[in-house]
């Protein structure tokens, strides 16, 4: 598949090119673990590609880095430790299936109930 994606047509010498962007997996509200580490946390925000500094994207292991070209997701996250924000590409998520809900404190002033997996938006936070 190829990197880039041509927006307006082959003629148009201003055509615009724009990375492709895979559709996003998990949607506000899901409750995902990291596929490496473990921890577990509920989406709620999502970028449709890498948004985060350079910076942040340089401390991670070259071997380890994720692409770019996926979204990526905020998570309010957990583990034995703690809560967290986290922000975690695509391919290091999975659909967390414990059944049970995510400990974070920020939870209930985005979330309502939890069920089935997921959280509820508040209705205050629908758009």
């Amino acid at each position: 598949m190829n990197r880039h994606q041509t927006i307006s047509s082959q003629s148009d010498p201003g055509a615009v090119t724009t990375p492709s962007v895979a559709h996003a997996h998990f949607g506000i509200g899901d409750v995902v673990q990291h596929r490496l580490f473990g921890f577990r946390g509920v989406v709620f925000d999502i970028d449709a590609v890498f948004a985060n500094t350079d910076e942040w994207y340089e401390a991670i292991p070259e071997n380890m880095r994720p692409a770019k070209e996926q979204p990526f997701y905020h998570l309010l996250a957990e583990n034995s430790e703690g809560s967290y924000i986290a922000y975690v590409s695509q391919q290091n998520l999975v659909a967390d299936e414990s059944g049970e809900p995510v400990d974070h404190p920020a939870i209930s002033g985005l979330f309502g109930e939890y069920e089935a997996g997921k959280y509820a938006l508040r209705p205050r936070y629908l758009h």
